[in-house]
């Protein structure tokens, strides 16, 4: 075999955990058993996770995705999105007599009664979130309009109007950025000592698990790939947190197709992770890519095992 034949080898680090988490693999199965118990089509409002090969795999077994409730009719099941929704939206599907099953993850729905309860104790909220994300649209959405003020940077929190300076609590969207919220909270009790906060972090356990697996990589690596949807929350922090720990090249795709080959003509190591909403035959098909192109070792680095199970709303556990 001639030398010019012979692939570049390469060290493949895979994260690990990655990928799904309980919430998004609950919302996938509930679409799956709606299409089983009442036929399709099942409406579905918002994609239910953001993922365009798990939207569309979906999309062939029978599931119509819309923006809006005003696009479904009456007379066929519609599935909130794992992001969460409004109030405002289930309030208007029991109006119409619709059949409804919300697939907001758990760990949302969490903040979502935690914001109530602070709401009831007459506290105003503080929410730490990306402005326009489904997820932070939804959990505002709990309480009525201008109860839930947004910050995105610790820099917006010196321009809050508050009502009451001693009577405010934070809750923050589950997505985000460890280290960023860290700096966003430090901010909050800088400038309001009495805020209350979460007794536990908001930031949801698969979140939280993927940022400490890509750290645990990032100093071993040339480069990382995040594979994930371009509106992923969870997807995007991940690339951030690469970056901010040495990763010199960091990457969103959305799977083997995207991937800059020529960026990466260079390398000797490589790290791959998925975010929550990526499923695992993408991660796979990534690393067929690579071993297409290299001499791959492939090295497990597990920073936690997760083995959390969210049950799925008991409507579809009953016979129709």
């Amino acid at each position: 075999m001639t030398h010019s034949l012979t692939k570049p080898a390469l060290t493949l680090y895979l994260a690990a955990p990655r990928g799904f988490c309980a919430g998004v693999d609950r919302a996938i199965k509930i679409v799956e058993l709606a299409i089983e118990k009442w036929g399709a089509p099942v409406y579905v409002r918002h994609e239910i996770v953001h993922n365009k090969f798990v939207v569309d795999s979906l999309k062939d077994k029978g599931a119509v995705f819309v923006e809006e409730l005003d696009e479904c009719p009456d007379d066929r099941p519609v599935i909130f999105s794992a992001h969460g929704v409004p109030k405002a939206v289930p309030a208007e599907a029991a109006k119409r007599e619709m059949i409804y099953v919300d697939a907001t993850c758990p760990l949302v729905s969490k903040v979502h009664i935690e914001a109530e309860r602070h709401s009831e104790a007459g506290l105003q909220m503080v929410m730490i979130g990306h402005d326009g994300h489904p997820e932070t649209i939804g959990t505002m959405g709990q309480l009525p309009k201008g109860e839930v003020l947004l910050v995105e940077t610790p820099s917006d929190v010196a321009g809050l109007e508050v009502r009451d300076p001693s009577k405010l609590a934070f809750i923050t969207q589950t997505t985000l950025s460890v280290d960023d919220t860290i700096d966003i909270i430090a901010a909050l009790r800088a400038r309001f000592p009495t805020i209350v906060g979460p007794h536990k972090e908001d930031i949801c356990y698969a979140t939280t698990n993927r940022q400490a697996a890509v750290k645990a990589i990032a100093g071993k690596i040339d480069g990382l790939l995040v594979i994930g949807a371009p509106n992923s929350s969870n997807s995007k922090r991940l690339v951030e947190v690469g970056s901010a720990n040495g990763c010199a090249y960091a990457q969103l795709v959305q799977r083997a197709t995207d991937i800059d080959w020529r960026s990466l003509s260079t390398i000797s190591s490589i790290g791959i992770t998925a975010g929550a909403s990526a499923p695992e035959v993408l991660v796979n098909e990534v690393i067929d890519a690579f071993r297409d192109r290299f001499d791959v070792t492939v090295e497990l680095v597990e920073t936690a095992q997760e083995n959390i199970e969210f049950k799925v709303p008991r409507v579809l556990r009953m016979p129709a």
